[in-house]
């Protein structure tokens, strides 16, 4: 089943639109353009922008006014009522190549990040997880880390390599959250002609993965099969995150990297008839 119940949320034009955020306290959706260098978030119609001096890419939140930030050189604390931004730790800070890419909070109250390199150097990014005080590698050699999220029952997480075109599914402790065992191919989408980006489990335990190249989003249940999927009417569709009062609402963004229509780059909305998570409180 597809739908175009697509509206647009925000005309402002992305270069590289990622990491949308449902601040559950603020009903506040934030979001980043990675390349340019900026997070947004839209507060009673009123857009906002702050602007920083390296790539920003993903966060989670920590209480109503502070939000847990990745950028290209470490992990922050940014404080929404005085704009101040500090240090947690660093990530992958002496290396010029990387930088920050997709993320999100865990059930457990850790972060899961993923590195890329600028330019898609191969194998030059990893993905790895913060969680009390510890920042520790859990996936080496990657080239662009994606699809990072966590079903409600707490038994996996997904993450995927776009390079490599599978979405993989890691077992997790359920004391703590870190990987058991090896992971294994949940959706090997590798012939296709899109690429696998960004991804969000709803409540019922689908996965919608944003489907870079395709101009969609497009939902699987828990054990791979195509559900249904959301056009988004400009082709590098590149994260989706669930939000509104009730959290039925689909928030996507995309990019305008090398597109040439007018609609990319901004962010979308879709009332898909399914439920997300309230997205994960981190604890440092």
């Amino acid at each position: 089943m597809s739908t175009e119940r697509t509206e647009v949320f925000s005309s402002v034009q992305c270069t590289l639109g990622e990491g949308p955020l449902w601040h559950p306290l603020r009903q506040q959706l934030f979001w980043f353009d990675i390349l340019g260098k900026k997070m947004l978030s839209v507060d009673d119609g009123r857009t906002l922008v702050w602007q920083f001096d390296e790539c920003v890419s993903a966060a989670g939140w920590l209480d109503r006014d502070r939000l847990f930030m990745a950028s290209e050189t470490g992990l922050w604390t940014f404080d929404l009522s005085t704009e101040t931004r500090t240090l947690v730790c660093p990530l992958e800070a002496d290396n010029p190549v990387t930088r920050s890419n997709d993320g999100r909070a865990d059930p457990w109250g850790g972060f899961w990040i993923g590195t890329m390199g600028f330019e898609a150097e191969p194998g030059a990014g990893a993905i790895y997880r913060f969680y009390k005080g510890e920042l520790r590698k859990l996936v080496p050699n990657v080239t662009i880390s994606n699809a990072i999220c966590f079903p409600a029952d707490q038994t996996c997480a997904y993450y995927a390599d776009t390079a490599v075109g599978k979405i993989m599914r890691q077992p997790l402790d359920p004391q703590d959250g870190w990987p058991t065992g090896v992971a294994e191919i949940f959706l090997d989408l590798s012939a296709e002609a899109f690429g696998v980006d960004g991804a969000v489990v709803d409540r019922d335990g689908n996965l919608w993965n944003a489907q870079w190249g395709a101009g969609r989003v497009a939902c699987y249940s828990h054990n791979g099969a195509l559900l249904e999927t959301v056009s988004v009417p400009t082709p590098q569709s590149s994260c989706p995150a669930f939000g509104g009062e009730d959290m039925a609402t689909l928030f996507i963004t995309t990019a305008a990297e090398g597109v040439e229509t007018g609609l990319a780059g901004q962010t979308f909305m879709s009332a898909t008839g399914a439920t997300g998570q309230r997205e994960h409180q981190i604890i440092l």
